[in-house]
């Protein structure tokens, strides 16, 4: 056994291509440092397997271990007709045979081994658990095919009723200039909110390790993951610095939340933040139309929305447009779904939707429903033009992958990935109070500058897009969002004019 694997070792060394049929790894050696490398390689085997069967939008599908490289930026993979070679910095530290096409147990070792060769120079992977290095690698694996894909290491622990389960801190921000990160939310109640991090205060160190010397990757190890875990954090804060410790757990945030601004002397306007299109947000939007049957008007928030389900975003839009077609589903070069809702709708009121370049995914489709069947005015700025929803797909062990590989078209069949839906007032071309003024006294005379870019199917998206930026100054396009939507929802003869635009 010993000398079948020195054969091995020599061989690859020396460039031979011995045979897959024994295997890389054996019985009496399941556990490499500290990994279970036989079942390890027989879930990469799956990977690679399903990820074969995947309709791509059109695309053909060529799996490419080579991905793999991008895990460490010292690490760089030659996948040949014949060889599989890692090269790390300037010196090659692995030289595999590669395998026949579609014998996945072969990719699935190789990978495995690539993996064991990366642990023994980076630190970070070295100091993964194994359910996180299944995350790490899976999703580099996936991301090699779709940038949005991901590995789901517990499907049941993807979704829990009423809103979105993350096991996190509690917080999120961006990198700064100097690379240290800056705290922009903290989610209410979560570990982050309990130990009295605030917005604006600056994550400095973590585990004794300064943060701006930390890779994205291990930074967000510690903030999120599928596990507890652990975290020693100094924080810098105008009342000083301080060292808190942080422990993830699991925080549940709600899909959409509701606000009704009511008016004595009628319905009011009713408010819909949704966060994520999904069947917990659906239901939320769904009860508030019930409760407030009587409405001036509805604004319709989706300019941090989201979404990979269609059905759910059928069941949305379909509260308010009924049963005529929200989006199709492109899965292939030739084969087109279409979604149709099939419930009536809920409200007849008005509709303003708001939008942005953060409306993504299933959301762009929602908006699209709204101007295509004329049920409301769409506000803001051109969405994300990343129309695209997933596919999930089980794993042998328990986990699952999510790739984002079936790209949208709106109902009447017109392109929304790679363009976008376009606003018919743009609230973006305000820089200073002076313009902000300007634009107000505008809205009061129910001058809009509506313009209608969506019918153009050759429009320069740049263009338009350069022609309608979004606001710097959240505060600002608030106070402009809100006053518009009312202004249109209260004015028969503006909302009906925009509308019909």
């Amino acid at each position: 056994m010993r000398f079948l694997k020195i054969f091995f070792v020599l061989a690859f060394a020396v460039g031979m291509t011995p045979c897959f049929a024994d295997g890389l790894f054996f019985e009496d050696e399941a556990v490499q440092d500290g990994l279970p490398v036989i079942e390890m390689s027989k879930t990469f085997a799956d990977v690679y397997e399903k990820l074969n069967d995947v309709k791509w939008g059109g695309k053909n599908l060529n799996i490419a271990i080579e991905s793999l490289e991008n895990l460490n930026p010292a690490a760089h993979i030659a996948a040949t007709d014949e060889r599989v070679v890692l090269v790390w910095n300037d010196k090659i530290i692995a030289n595999y045979p590669r395998p026949e096409k579609n014998d996945w147990n072969a990719f699935g070792e190789i990978t495995t081994a690539l993996i064991l060769k990366m642990r023994q120079r980076d630190a970070f992977m070295k100091s993964l658990s194994e359910n996180e290095m299944y995350q790490y690698v899976v999703s580099g694996i996936v991301r090699g095919l779709d940038e949005n894909g991901r590995y789901i290491f517990s499907k049941a622990a993807q979704i829990t009723e009423g809103g979105r389960l993350l096991t996190s801190v509690g917080m999120e921000g961006v990198r700064d200039e100097r690379g240290n990160f800056r705290v922009d939310g903290v989610f209410k109640g979560a570990p982050a909110d309990t130990a009295g991090i605030s917005s604006g205060d600056l994550i400095v160190q973590i585990n004794g390790k300064l943060v701006r010397n930390m890779s994205d990757a291990e930074l967000a190890s510690v903030i999120s993951g599928f596990n507890s875990g652990t975290a020693k954090i100094k924080i810098l804060s105008p009342m000083g610095s301080k060292d808190v410790v942080l422990r993830r757990a699991t925080v549940v945030v709600a899909d959409a939340d509701i606000v009704h601004r009511s008016n004595p002397e009628s319905g009011g306007i009713l408010e819909v933040v949704v966060h994520k299109i999904s069947d917990g947000a659906v239901n939320i939007v769904k009860n508030a139309l019930n409760s407030y049957t009587e409405l001036d008007g509805v604004i319709l928030d989706l300019r941090a929305s989201s979404g990979d389900d269609e059905k759910a975003a059928a069941k949305l839009a379909g509260l308010f447009i009924g049963k005529k077609p929200v989006m199709r589903i492109v899965e292939t070069a030739k084969d087109e779904i279409e979604v149709v809702p099939n419930t009536d709708a809920a409200t007849e009121a008005p509709v303003v939707v708001l939008m942005s370049d953060q409306t993504r995914g299933t959301a762009e489709a929602v908006a699209s429903a709204f101007y295509e069947n004329k049920r409301g005015v769409l506000v803001g700025t051109p969405t994300a033009g990343n129309a695209r929803i997933a596919s999930v797909i089980d794993l042998n062990n328990g986990g699952a992958l999510e790739l984002l590989n079936k790209s949208i078209k709106t109902g009447q069949g017109n392109v929304v990935d790679g363009r976008g839906v376009f606003p018919i007032v743009c609230l973006s071309n305000i820089r200073s109070s002076q313009q902000q003024n300007a634009f107000f006294l505008n809205v009061i005379n129910g001058d809009f500058n509506a313009k209608d870019f969506n019918k153009e199917k050759d429009v320069n998206v740049k263009d338009i897009r350069q022609g309608c930026p979004t606001i710097t100054n959240g505060a600002d396009e608030d106070a402009l969002s809100m006053a518009v939507s009312v202004k249109i929802l209260t004015d028969a003869k503006i909302y009906s004019g925009l509308k019909d635009l």
